[in-house]
Parts: structure tokens; sequence; C-alpha cells
């Protein structure tokens, strides 16, 4: 039942005898509890449906109910599922805010929506978006829940979320299986469109295999070809995935590992770990953590004076890692996934709304959440219908150059976005300002970045069914 007692659109089905075993394969929440996990949201209103429909956002063609597919009433639900407790509260906050940025533009104009032929204002085929939202705290299985809920309860037709990758790949296995969009926010694990990919999940954001690609090189211009490293990782599967793809791209410059050594996601202390370190073998430390981990491991790594005998290197930088340890950052080598400063029309438009919005620069994490969205609400609009598997065919192979990072394409074999990667080195304090830490040194373009559907992640990635 709804909040307000009425019946949701599942319910109405089955109390009509209507939903027969073979048929509730196709519906969503077939595994889920449905219950109220205690989140903020805005459930719809819970209408009821046909087996077999010309509206609900349609655009007068016929598909048969799926998912929470067909879209009744004057609303349309989207939800956001981001960590807004926990270590990764930073981002996923920064998220929620560019999701909330994005459904205002949707709604009411503004942003990219002024910009893109295939998006107007006054909703998503004319239906008013409305959100419900939910705290992963950085937890596949309190992802997973709160997915089924937004999906069971609240009749979301799109979610999008994920800072860890173990998160956001557990959200899109639930999504797979109820037949319901999910478009990857932050995630950089090669399985989350790898190994673990989906045929219900996108991902724009470039991957660890990426990462090594594009930084490796520019690491062995920097620091010379016969180099020593030791590397630390956070034990799960994003950091090791990069520990993997760092591995393999330094290997082909000539690097030789010293050793790999775990730590736990979430440590607080490093300085154990840098008493480990090989002062006299190793020429390169690398950090393989993220947001708060790399928010502790980089000062540690300074306060042990390990800068004054190696180089030390960021894989993947974030905000509230650059933030944290700003005072540890000059000169440390690192990827992201765009930056504010790029004087570029789409990202200036996004950084103007974001800023006049919230009062401060946005991280990649937000902008990767805006785009997310309206790279869904444009595909909806270009299949004219919310019907799941054709708004899947809308973004199999779509080409775009209006997102900020420059040209991308979803490659239709393992739906991961082939784009730019940006090498950046941290600022000096004496170079720093508030919201200017990083700086962009170099630029790999998607050909070079990328990879066939027969090579790194893709190889390993088989599409689940449309329907």
């Amino acid at each position: 039942m709804s909040d307000d007692g009425s019946m949701n659109r599942r319910e109405l089905i089955e109390a009509a005898g209507l939903a027969s075993v073979a048929g509730l394969t196709g519906l969503a929440g077939c595994s889920g509890d449905g219950g109220d996990s205690g989140d903020t949201d805005t459930p719809t209103d819970g209408g009821g449906g046909d087996t077999t429909t010309t509206g609900g956002g349609n655009g007068g063609s016929e598909y048969p109910e799926l998912g929470n597919f067909p879209v009744e009433g004057d609303t349309v639900t989207l939800g956001f599922n981001v960590p807004q407790s926990g270590a990764y509260a930073s981002e996923g906050n920064d998220e929620l805010k560019a999701y909330r940025l994005a459904k205002m533009h949707l709604n009411n104009g503004g942003g990219w929506v002024d910009m893109w032929d295939d998006l107007s204002s006054g909703g998503i085929l004319g239906k008013t978006v409305e959100e419900t939202t939910g705290d992963t705290a950085t937890d596949a299985k309190q992802a997973s829940e709160h997915a089924k809920r937004m999906i069971n309860r609240d009749d979301a037709i799109m979610i999008s979320g994920g800072v860890s990758s173990a998160v956001a790949i557990a959200q899109s296995k639930v999504c797979q299986q109820e037949k319901v969009n999910f478009m990857a926010c932050l995630t950089h694990s090669n399985a989350t469109q790898g190994a673990d990919c989906q045929r219900y999940s996108f991902r724009e954001m470039h991957n660890a295999y990426m990462t090594g690609k594009a930084l490796a090189p520019v690491l062995a211009d920097e620091f010379g070809s016969d180099v020593s490293y030791y590397q630390m990782y956070a034990d799960y599967t994003w950091g090791q995935s990069v520990r993997n793809s760092m591995d393999q791209f330094l290997k082909e410059q000539g690097w030789s590992n010293i050793k790999n050594v775990p730590t736990k996601l979430g440590a607080s202390d490093f300085s154990t770990y840098m008493q480990d370190v090989p002062r006299d073998e190793a020429d390169v430390l690398i950090l393989t953590h993220f947001g708060g981990d790399a928010a502790n491991s980089m000062p540690a790594a300074f306060s042990a004076g390990l800068d004054e005998d190696m180089e030390i290197v960021l894989p993947l930088y974030d905000k509230i890692a650059a933030t944290a340890a700003k005072d540890n950052i000059g000169g440390v080598y690192g990827t992201v996934d765009w930056n504010w400063q790029r004087d570029e029309e789409y990202s200036n438009a996004f950084t103007d709304a974001f800023m006049n919005e919230y009062d401060s620069a946005p991280s990649y994490a937000a902008r990767l959440a805006y785009t997310a969205t309206m790279q869904y609400a444009a595909a909806v609009e270009r299949a004219d219908t919310f019907y799941p598997p054709e708004v899947i065919k809308e973004l199999e192979g779509h080409s775009f150059s209006n997102t900020g990072i420059g040209e991308g394409r979803f490659e239709a074999c393992d739906h991961q976005a082939r784009r730019d990667v940006f090498v950046v080195q941290g600022r000096t304090p004496d170079e720093q300002t508030e919201d200017k830490l990083l700086k962009v040194v170099g630029r790999t373009d998607a050909d070079t970045a990328g990879y066939g559907c027969d090579e790194g992640p893709a190889a390993k990635c088989e599409l689940g069914p449309y329907e």
C-alpha cells in the first residue's frame, strides 16, 4: 500500500487476478519486500494500468507492461540512491544537490535543458519529475534494499547513484532484475561495465582500465621507465580493479612492482602501513585510495616523510581527498572525471547553475549525477516513451559532446562510455585557492584511453536481456 492508503499499480493488478505466475517475471518488485526504509522520499500517486497500453508516456505506440512502465498520472519518479552518511557522504551529498538541480531544470528550464535539442522544460514527456531518495551509507546491501523500495513502493522509473563501485554494481543488478533503467554515477571499477555489466545499466565515468591507460604514459614521461613502485590499495572491488590496471599499464612502461598491500576500507590510521614502505627500494608510492581513505592516507605518507624519498601518486582524485589533504597534494599526479575550471560551454553552464543554486563549486561527482539524469531524460524524449528497452536502445551507441567532457559514446557492447580522461596534478599550497586545488596537466582522448569490445573489461561483459 502507498503511504496514503491507496493501492499501487501492482497491487491493483494482483487484486484483479491479472498477475499470473508467468506475468510476475515482467513486473517490478517480484523479489522485493517493498518496505519503508525510513529515507526521505516523494512517493508517486500509484494509479492503475493495463497489460498493454498506448498511454503513460508511451508515445502512441503499444508496449507491454514492464518494470514500472507504463507511467501513469502527471508525474514521473526518479530514484537517487547515494551515500548521505559514512565515508563518502561528501560526494553523495554533492550528487544529491546535482540530481535536484537536474530535476529543477527538467521541470522549469535552465542549464542543459535550454541547450540540448532533445530536452525541453515541463518535465519528461510532459510529466513533472519527482524524486525518491535513499542513503546507501556505502553499503551494497543497504543500497539494494533502498533500490527495491524505490521500485516497489515509489514506482521509480529510473534509478541513479553510486560512489562505491560495489554499491553501484549492487543497484545495477537489482535494476536489471526489476527491469528499471539504472544510470551509474560515481563508479570507477572495471567490473561495473565489465564482468558485472547489465543491459539496464550505463556509465559515463571512465573506469580503472582507462585511468591506467591514460596515467601510466604520463608517469613514465615524468619519472622515467626504470622505476620501482610500491602500491597500497583499498581492499574491495574498486581498489582491486585499480591495482590490477595500474600494474598492467605500468608494466608496459617498464616499471617494476615491489609489492601490492591491501588496506581496509574506511581505515582512519595509515601510519603503520607507511612504516612498512621500503624507502631504499621504492621510487614511487601509489596510493590507490579514494574519498576518506585518501584523505587519511595522503597526510600519513607526508607525515612519515615518504615524499622526501619517493614520488607519490593518487590514481583517482576526488573533492573530499583533495580538500582534506590539500597541504599534501603538491605535485601529486592522478586522474579526475572532470574539473569545474574547464572553460567549455556545457561545463560553464553547469558550473554557473550549480554555484548560483548552492554557492559552491561542483565536484565531478555532481557533474556525473547531473549528466546521468539528463542523459536518461534525453533518451526517453528521443524514444518518445518510458518503455525501458526502447530507452536502452536510444542510449546504446549514442554519441554525445554536450556533457562538459568533450566527445563521448556509450558503446553498445558494454554500455561504458568511451571518453576523454583528464590527468591532473595537485597544486602546492601557495598555488591553491579555496576551489582550485588541482590543475589539469594532460588529457587523453577517447580513442587512446578506450578499447575494443573484445578487449579489457568489455571482453568480460555479457549484457542481460532487454525484457
